[in-house]
Parts: structure tokens; sequence; C-alpha cells
């Protein structure tokens, strides 16, 4: 066996920008992705499967600009087991320092016979070209059968001994709709060792979904039989119900190594930040309940619980908040607080000087405090992020907002605008505060063409004074956005989340006039 496969270490493949925003509402943009590669790079993840090149020109620029940014991960593209796509793959990748090919074909019964309507000597045909084409391109190739799960198992040892064969030097054991248990997975995996006579010449790789809710015992079961890398989301984003969830297995690997002795890249305190951050730019929220990041993993309300924690934290926490990134000493700042403060404690969250401008960070600050007296750490890194997400050379800016409503009052609202250098003031009415200032900003942009199609509203903190957050779904022209805002206030939230996504049309718009202009140029 090679060092690699006889190894301890798992390796960390992460597709969030990939099967995780498959399940979104709205399609992350480029610097959107940009900056969860970052996050992801930060955390240790050794590679991020950062899209579907071929799929959309979004997405090849996208994955173009992530293998051009990222240094510390190895950065991969998945495609069809088609010329094209790899092609797409390879194009894309090309100016990353190191990157990876993931293709892919169906292998189960269901689908060669009902989907590809191809004999298995002909899908085994197909797997061998696509393989030894992408290694045209770079010597690390992954090969996934699709459905694994449901493949016999005569047939499964077959693929992957003629995967392998052809140049795959990673091989992933996909249950794609989630349907085996534990035992049954690991099963198989460990039929796949003992049966493929090659198998040590690649690293075995799973990639689980959670529709029974056993992505992450499915792996664990898998990496116990031999695998050697597990393909996981941030939040256990995913198709349907989702992925193996990234911080679940790997914080089952950390907290339980000496029983089970494997080991990951991952640096567990980037965890919370880095969930925090998906989380907000998928506009996908965290339920309360959910194990390590959610925000009762670490809450004990039982007394006996309380009594047993203040005794010992190991009682009733078999791991420290500390250990994925959360500070339990939530330090109170106020306006009479100095950037020194706001520094030290952005330092003390685990945050790095180049993560934030400590001006822009600082200038936000002083006036939520003013607002709400007492800011504290959850406060000031919602404000990092927003201050992170800001977008530059703003062709729509809010320059003043005033809305009113009550009982027996017609809500009314009145925004004043800065669209590109003029300055435009508008009012309105509509059924709710919101809603009439959003009439007031379509009159305006001078059109009506962005539908809203979702408005989720949530707080940042804790009590009366929490911050609210609103994220808002838009389409436009056959596209859907995504946009945030940030306030005290729910309106001025509201409204700050439509000028995101509005802001994101305009460069749309730039976008397909350049394309337009290029193709009439050309002909």
């Amino acid at each position: 066996m090679s060092d690699e496969v006889n190894s301890n270490q798992v390796k960390i493949f992460d597709t969030t920008l990939r099967d995780g925003e498959q399940a979104l509402p709205a399609s992350l943009s480029v610097k959107e992705k940009l900056k969860i590669a970052f996050a992801l790079e930060r955390l240790g993840v050794d590679i991020i499967e950062a899209g579907f090149p071929v799929s959309s020109p979004g997405d090849f620029k996208s994955v173009q600009a992530i293998a051009r940014e990222i240094k510390n991960a190895t950065v991969c593209g998945l495609s069809r087991a088609l010329v094209n796509d790899i092609d797409a793959c390879g194009e894309s990748l090309k100016v990353a320092e190191q990157f990876r090919i993931h293709t892919f074909i169906a292998t189960s019964d269901i689908h060669v016979n009902t989907r590809l309507r191809k004999s298995q000597d002909e899908v085994v045909e197909m797997a061998v070209k696509a393989v030894k084409h992408a290694r045209r391109y770079t010597n690390d190739v992954e090969f996934s059968c699709e459905d694994a799960g449901r493949t016999h198992i005569d047939y499964l040892c077959r693929m992957v001994e003629a995967a392998i064969n052809a140049g795959a030097t990673t091989v992933n054991i996909p249950d794609t709709v989630g349907y085996t248990t534990p035992t049954e997975f690991g099963g198989i995996i460990q039929d796949l060792f003992n049966r493929v006579p090659n198998i040590d010449k690649a690293v075995i790789s799973v990639h689980c979904h959670n529709d029974l809710g056993l992505a992450v015992a499915n792996s664990l079961a898998a990496v116990e039989q031999g695998a050697r890398q597990v393909e996981a989301t941030i939040n256990g984003l995913g198709e349907r119900a989702g992925n193996c969830s990234l911080e679940e297995i790997a914080m089952i690997l950390q907290t339980r190594q000496a029983k089970l002795g494997f080991h990951t890249n991952i640096k567990s305190e980037e965890i919370s930040r880095t969930s925090k951050l998906v989380s907000n730019l998928c506009n996908m929220p965290v339920q309360a309940n959910k194990a390590i990041v959610g925000a009762n993993a670490f809450s004990h309300s039982s007394g006996i619980h309380q009594d047993g924690v203040l005794k010992g934290t190991n009682t009733y926490e078999i791991m420290t908040p500390e250990s994925v990134g959360i500070n339990k000493n939530n330090l109170n700042l106020t306006s009479r607080s100095g950037r020194h403060v706001i520094k030290h404690r952005l330092f003390e969250l685990g945050y790095k000087a180049t993560d934030f401008d400590l001006e822009t960070v600082y200038a936000s600050f002083v006036k939520l405090a003013d607002k709400k007296g007492q800011v504290f750490d959850y406060d000031l890194e919602a404000l990092l992020f927003f201050s992170q997400t800001k977008q530059e050379d703003e062709y729509y800016k809010l320059m003043y907002l005033q809305a009113s409503s009550g009982k027996q009052i017609i809500p009314s609202a009145t925004v004043r605008m800065l669209v590109g250098d003029k300055e435009i003031t508008e009012s309105a009415t509509g059924n709710g505060p919101v809603d009439a200032a959003y009439n007031a900003i379509t009159k305006v942009v001078g059109h009506n063409q962005v539908e809203i199609v979702d408005f989720k509203l949530d707080s940042k903190g804790k009590g009366a004074n929490a911050l609210a957050q609103v994220s808002v779904v838009a389409e436009y022209n056959g596209r859907r956005f995504n946009g945030i805002g940030l306030a005290t206030d729910i309106v001025e939230s509201g409204v700050k989340a439509l000028i995101y996504v509005l802001n994101n049309t305009h460069l749309a718009d730039q976008i397909d006039q350049q394309k337009e202009q290029v193709k009439i140029a050309e002909v």
C-alpha cells in the first residue's frame, strides 16, 4: 500500500461551493464564492470543489477565480464523463498552483438502464476514456461512481479497478441518495478493499447524502473500513436533505481520536466563524439544535446540567466551545471604547489584521453603539461580516430613509438614493412600512422588474436590542439574486437588503452589455 493510503490522515474534501450551492435559493456571486473559499482555506480543508465549470459561464469564472487565488488547498472542478466537461475543467483550473479534475458517471442499474440507457460495458468504457482524458491536464484525477450505494458490488468492484488502471488517483464512492445504513455502507468499502486488486494505488473517498439522516454516520463507517477522504459541506448544505456535515465529521475525528486513531488538517477553532459566514452568504440559517455550530450546541438549561458544568465542564461538555471558535466571554463594548479595544477584541475572537479594515469597522461600531448603548461580541462579528460584504463602487446608495406606520395609519415611506451620481427622492405607501419603502425604491429605480420571492428576518444577538438581519431573494430577468441587510431597524435592514440586490442586478446588466458588445464586434 502507498503511504497516502496507509496514512491515518483523513483528507477533507469540501463541496460547499458545488453540491452546497445547488441547494441554495439563489446563486452566489464570484465575490461571495471567493470569501467562502478563503474561509475554507483558513479552516484547513485539503480539497475545495469550486464548482461545475461547464454548467455556466458564471460557474466557469468562479472556478477560475478561486483557482487563481487559493494557494494552500487543492482546487477541484467537477465534470461529467464527457470530453467537453473535462476540457472546461482543465481550462478553468489551469491557473491554479495545484488542481484536481473530478469526473463521474452513474453505476447503479437504476441509472445505467433508465437514465444513461447504455450497457455496463459502455459505461465502463466511458469512465476509462474520461479518466484518461483528464490525465492530460493533471496527475490528480478523481473518479466517482454515482449512486454507488445502490450499485451491485460486482459491478462496482469492476468499475473501481478500471478507473484506477486508467489513472484515477482518488476513487469516490458516493451514497448519492442517502439510502444505505452505516453497517451496509461500511461493508461496501470493506468489500472494495478485499476484492479490488489495485485498490492500494488510489485513495478511496466517500460522499454521503443525508436523506435518512445518516450522512455523517455512513462517512465515519467508511473511514473505519479504509476510506481516507470524506466529502462534506459546511453546515451540511447540499441537495435535498444535504451532505455530510464537515464540522461534525471533523469534530468526531478530533474528539474521539484516542479511540479511532484518525486525524485531519482542520483547524477546529475556525469552524464557528466559517459556519456563520456560509450561513449568512447563503441565506441558510443554522438550526439552533445543530451539532457543533447550533446556537444551543453549548447551552445548558437543566439545573442538574448547569450544576455539573459549573463543577466541571466535562460533566456535560465533550468538547469546549473554544475548540470550535466560540468565545464564551461576551465582552460588552460602548461608544467610549477606542479603536485599540475593538482591534484587541477582534483578535481575541480569532480574526487577523488582514481580515478587516479597522477604520471601516470602527465607524460602523460607533454608529451602532450610539443606538444600542452596549455592543457585544456577536454584534461586532455581524458588523465585521457586513463590512466585508459591502459592495465596492455601489451604483445605488441609500442616503435617507423615513418610514411610518401604526394603527389607523396608512404605512408610508420616503427614500433618498444616490443613483450613479444623481440624487433621487421618492415617497410611496404600502401594506406595511417595508412594503412602502420598497415601493418608493421601485419609483427611484424606474422599473418593477425586480420581484421579491423570499423575505427572511433574523435577529443577530439577544433580546429587544438585537440587530435585525434581513435576507431577500429576488428574481430579475430569469435569474435569482440574494441580498442581505443589517441594522437596528427592521425597515432599514430590509431596504439595505434590496439595495444589495439592485447593485448586483446592475452589475449583471453591465456584464451582459459587455458580452453583447463583444458578440457584435466579432460579427
